[in-house]
């Protein structure tokens, strides 16, 4: 019988063919499982889909699931090279090594790697609910090997100053969140405004008070010594609702008065009066005035928003670790992190803060914040050490510039426009690389 007809051949052949299948199993699997969107499979587990339940959990331990699917996928893809070089071996005399090396090189590239692999990232939340009950199961077999591997890799790790984290997920829930955005906008099925908007609400976490606060030197405040009668009329014409009292200097805030509620004691003093600005002038202006809600200038702006709408109120006084008074900040301004200005009929014009000149360049007024202007450019400033753009020129140039300085750095040209006092009222920036962005 020649070597063709040997039973122990075809025997071969199928268990090559068979270890190839195996190994499609486990590349496609790995691919399904690490690329399919815990969201999603989330979204199919809460519709019934015991299948993405599985899959769910099975990925829960990313280093196991990975760690056993490679171990079987070598173990078969060796074992499958091992067969092909013995069976060619033995038609061919030694040919047969390079034979078995080409062939199954292309195999398993085509077969048992790009086929399945394409496949899975085409369905991977199908394919990944589909194969978790086996990899669950070769998961729980395989345990024992892949602990003994783990501790070998970690132990490396160590030696080479490497901590690893068994807790840790491959991807947090708000990167993978972050970067969908981001793929979406940049391929246009998504709008700008949009993401930002949701961008603005993940990233409330991560940003504190003293980052959107308006600044002590912006703030319109009442003077408490002040006649009764001029409290109204400045409450009056401020465009604000609510004012912030002090007695003495301005630092030393007692109260906060609402324009409503010094509305009504005033009109209960003119009722039980003479009905002249004559009763206004008794009122007691402190009485009606709120008491002023202090908070730290480190609370995380999503945790300051809890406590606003916990406490119903909307205004609340900024203060650093020695008490003193850096600013006030507003629910409006937390929501303007996340849906942009907000304006209304009473707010004062403003000239915008970004404008582009006909040159390209960007006039920027100095008090804008650096997020503000990532925003509106889509460029990438850093705002680590500064909130403002004055304040990044500033610790760049690590002194306060005078006006025509002009600084490169972090990829943009920086031009002081106009300064007044100690602060820098106006830049005039430009990329080093021509953005055209705000043209399309």
């Amino acid at each position: 019988m020649t070597p063709f007809l040997d039973s122990a051949f075809w025997l071969t052949v199928f268990a090559i063919i068979a270890l190839l299948m195996f190994s499609a199993f486990f590349s496609g699997s790995e691919t399904a499982l690490t690329a399919s969107s815990r969201a999603k499979l989330r979204s199919r587990a809460d519709k019934g889909d015991r299948g993405a339940e599985r899959a769910l959990a099975v990925t829960e331990d990313s280093e196991r699931l990975i760690g056993a699917i490679l171990l079987g996928n070598n173990v078969v893809n060796i074992l499958s090279a091992s067969l092909a070089t013995a069976l060619l071996t033995k038609v061919f005399g030694d040919s047969g090594v390079a034979l078995a090396t080409l062939g199954m090189t292309a195999l398993v590239l085509v077969f048992s790697e790009v086929l399945p692999k394409t496949y899975a990232i085409t369905l991977p939340e199908t394919v990944a609910s589909r194969v978790a009950r086996p990899i669950q199961i070769l998961t729980y077999l395989l345990a024992p090997v892949v602990s003994v591997v783990r501790a070998i890799v970690r132990g490396l790790l160590w030696l080479l100053g490497v901590r690893t984290d068994a807790d840790q997920h491959m991807f947090s829930i708000q990167e993978e969140i972050a970067g969908a955005l981001a793929i979406g906008a940049s391929e246009g099925t998504m709008q700008k405004e949009d993401r930002d908007r949701l961008l603005g609400a993940l990233d409330l976490g991560n940003r504190t008070v003293d980052e959107i606060m308006r600044h002590r030197s912006q703030i319109e405040m009442i003077d408490l010594e002040d006649a009764p009668d001029a409290i109204l009329s400045a409450v009056l014409a401020s465009p604000h609702t609510r004012l912030p009292l002090y007695k003495g200097e301005r630092e030393n805030v007692v109260g906060v008065i609402h324009a409503k509620d010094l509305l009504r004691a005033v009109e209960k003093a003119l009722r039980s009066g003479d009905g002249t600005l004559q009763a206004v002038s008794a009122m007691d202006v402190l009485k009606v005035a709120m008491k002023p809600y202090f908070i730290p200038e480190t609370t995380p702006l999503d945790e300051q928003m809890r406590e606003f709408l916990k406490r119903r109120t909307h205004f609340a006084l900024v203060v650093d670790e020695y008490g003193d008074l850096r600013g006030l900040l507003t629910l409006e301004d937390i929501l303007e992190e996340i849906v942009g200005e907000i304006t209304d009929e009473f707010d004062p014009k403003a000239e915008k803060q970004l404008r582009r000149t006909e040159t390209g360049d960007y006039l920027v007024e100095g008090a804008m914040t650096i997020r503000d202007l990532n925003r509106e450019t889509d460029w990438s400033l850093p705002d680590d050490e500064a909130n403002t753009v004055a304040g990044l020129v500033i610790h760049e140039a690590q002194t306060i510039p005078n006006e025509g300085q002009v600084f490169s750095f972090h990829g943009f040209r920086f031009e002081v426009v106009s300064r007044k006092d100690n602060r820098l009222t106006r830049l005039k920036i430009r990329p080093l690389i021509r953005d055209d962005s705000a043209n399309k």
